[in-house]
């Protein structure tokens, strides 16, 4: 094949390189695109359990599946001596923490975590944010997690802190840890706060969208490298041709 004085020579290495990227930006494309439709329908069901009805987290123990992504309210009071301050919270582009307490469901001896705002982080770091916990019976509203996403954990120092007066800096949030730092009987289910109160903190949460629509821009990524190993392979395996001759 000649075009304008070049032929289309390919090379054998060359047909192999461009096959491996085109074959490995397809995969990854379509493994990218696949976490997209998972978060997508994670987040309609999010939405739609954000529209429906609260359901009242009773004060005996109850099995996390089913009322895991559903609305929840739960009425109790605030323990302000066992808050824990996630840390590395960013929040429109400005670094904080997550506002951890457990709250005592009324009538009961049971507990349960409540995820309750966003705080902003202070200019020095060793000086932690005041907070402003609502004393007495409270009533709120949120959406029930089994458990949070998970950070890279730096150190296990946050374990030396104990519950008191000033609030631990912990990494990251598990249930039952959570439970053994601090002795409560807790309901295996972390509720993230929706509804407001008096108390400063920020809840607007991230939206899961913003999830799926990454994966979707690294999917479109990856088809682009697959579609440019062919092009380069097409267009590097034209050359010159030799001149007809006289």
């Amino acid at each position: 094949m000649r075009l304008a004085g070049f032929a289309f020579r390919p090379r054998w290495w060359g047909f192999l390189l461009a096959g491996a990227g085109c074959a490995a930006g397809v995969a990854l494309g379509n493994w990218q695109w696949g976490r997209a439709e998972e978060r997508r329908a994670a987040a309609a069901a999010l939405e739609a359990a954000r529209r429906a009805p609260a359901l009242e987290l009773p004060g005996q123990a109850v099995d996390a599946a089913p009322l895991a992504l559903k609305h929840v309210a739960v009425r109790g009071e605030f323990l302000p001596g066992y808050t824990v301050l996630l840390d590395f919270r960013l929040h429109r582009g400005r670094p904080g923490y997550h506002v951890v307490q457990p709250m005592r469901i009324a009538q009961s001896g049971l507990y349960v975590v409540v995820l309750r705002g966003w705080v902003a982080a202070g200019v020095l770091r060793d000086r932690l944010p005041s907070l402003a916990t609502p004393a007495g019976e409270q009533r709120i509203e949120g959406i029930a997690f089994e458990r949070l996403p998970q950070f890279l954990e730096p150190s296990r120092a946050a374990s030396s802190c104990r519950p008191g007066p000033l609030p631990c800096v912990w990494q990251n949030l598990r249930i039952d840890a959570f439970g053994a730092w601090s002795g409560l009987r807790l309901q295996p289910l972390i509720v993230e706060q929706s509804s407001e109160l008096a108390d400063g903190l920020e809840r607007d949460w991230e939206r899961p969208e913003a999830g799926y629509r990454r994966n979707e821009m690294y999917a479109l990524q990856w088809y682009s490298l697959a579609a440019l190993s062919v092009v380069l392979f097409i267009v590097l395996s034209f050359r010159r041709g030799k001149p007809a001759a006289g």
